[in-house]
């Protein structure tokens, strides 16, 4: 598998997706699982996976000894394997920016570089699949498809590629064409595409000119929370809460929230509304709220990780997500797990699956307005949606859709016998 992000370091539910699945193909047994990501950090879960960091990875042959190897990475990787991939560097590579290990390094993160960052971890692709024997190859979003295709090409394995966003879903249609000429690429050398949700399998079809018989849907789950985590009480006022959680950029539609806040809080003053998260379109979404003379109402977090999520989500009574275009979007499933009743946009691809929500249209900021005034003053329907939800949530697990996956792996790999 190849992927950008692994918690408990992550941007997005990339990494949560990335997690959730792979830990739930494990737990379906007889797996050895590889999982690349380009920068380690130490503390990620090895217990069903081994991790590689393409950063620890030698593309130059350096003559270094075991003992500082081990005093280098041995915190991310066990020294053995770093020999075993220097031993299988492909070509001369001494051109490149490498340390002292030989490697590249990368930053963990989408940085401005990005797409050399795409090139590099392609580049480290080729000395992984020489080293590390598999059956089949996975690559997770578009940063890693270069890397699928360099590994599919170097092995001969089938390859599967993950959509978990197309780049029609991030810009609202104005696509990028370097972006979207990776994604092509990667779907069109793939054996099989595995989509999130019905509506991302879609636009892979009609946008992408794939044969629908090529692709098929896994959506997403969550994992169940610790009880160190189901635990988590926080101090409540009388005030409502009311809470968006995420990306803070035009595809996660954060105006109709604010919109709809501003329509609640000419109804009722009894209401807080929570913006957690970060992005490009965070300043204006802070000009439109005092724009709209409801900055008194109005908290701004920033970026909220790890335990930080679930206690937004443990102070909050109602998150809303209204997602212009969402190919899954987890969020209101965590929400749910927590007994925060959601509200969602019927333009994401977890409203396929839920039914314990309220679903509206994205744009519709009227009705956003009034699930939002009904879900803090109408006991008796946040109490259903509540208890409901938790029950439903119960039964979407990554177990199950580890399961699909293997069965889209064995009829790939039975294809080409």
């Amino acid at each position: 598998m190849f992927g950008w992000e692994f918690p408990p370091h992550i941007l997005g539910g990339l990494g949560t997706a990335s997690h959730g699945l792979t830990k739930g193909m494990a737990e379906n047994g007889n797996m050895e699982i590889t999982f690349v990501i380009p920068k380690p950090w130490g503390d990620e879960d090895h217990d069903f996976a081994n991790i590689i960091g393409a950063n620890s990875t030698p593309v130059v042959w350096r003559d270094v000894n075991w003992d500082y190897v081990q005093n280098r990475i041995g915190n991310v990787m066990n020294p053995q394997t770093y020999f075993d991939l220097r031993d299988h560097i492909y070509a001369d590579f001494n051109y490149m920016r490498t340390n002292d290990l030989g490697c590249i390094e990368f930053s963990g993160r989408y940085p401005d570089n990005l797409l050399e960052e795409i090139n590099n971890y392609s580049i480290v692709a080729g000395v992984i699949a020489r080293t590390v024997p598999c059956d089949i190859i996975h690559s997770h979003d578009w940063l890693t498809y270069p890397a699928g295709i360099h590994a599919k090409q170097v092995t001969g394995k089938p390859l599967v590629v993950h959509v978990h966003a197309t780049d029609f879903d991030r810009s609202r249609g104005n696509v990028n064409p370097v972006v979207y000429g990776i994604e092509c690429d990667g779907f069109n050398n793939a054996d099989h595409i595995i989509t999130v949700s019905e509506l991302t399998r879609r636009t892979v079809i009609e946008k992408y000119g794939q044969d629908p018989n090529k692709v098929t849907t896994v959506h997403n789950a969550v994992e169940p929370l610790s009880e160190e985590i189901r635990s988590i009480k926080m101090p409540r006022g009388k005030e409502k809460v009311v809470t968006f959680l995420g990306r803070i950029t035009m595809q996660k539609g954060p105006e109709y929230f604010v919109e709809a806040a501003s329509m609640v809080l000419h109804k009722t003053h009894n209401i807080r509304f929570v913006m957690a998260g970060s992005g490009d379109m965070m300043e204006k979404m802070i000009r439109l709220a005092a724009d709209r003379d409801i900055a008194d109402r109005f908290h701004f977090t920033g970026f909220l990780k790890g335990r930080q999520v679930y206690e937004m989500l443990a102070a909050s009574d109602v998150y809303i997500m209204p997602s212009v275009s969402e190919p899954f979007g987890i969020s209101p499933l965590e929400a749910m797990q927590m007994g925060v009743p959601s509200i969602i946009s019927k333009q994401s691809g977890c409203a396929e699956i839920l039914e314990n929500v309220i679903k509206v249209d994205y744009w519709d900021t009227h009705a956003i307005a009034d699930a939002i005034y009904a879900l803090t003053h109408y006991p008796a329907l946040h109490n259903h949606l509540k208890d409901n939800g938790l029950a439903e949530i119960d039964t979407i697990q990554w177990k199950k859709a580890g399961a699909k996956v293997i069965d889209i792996y064995n009829n790939v790999i039975n294809s080409r016998r």
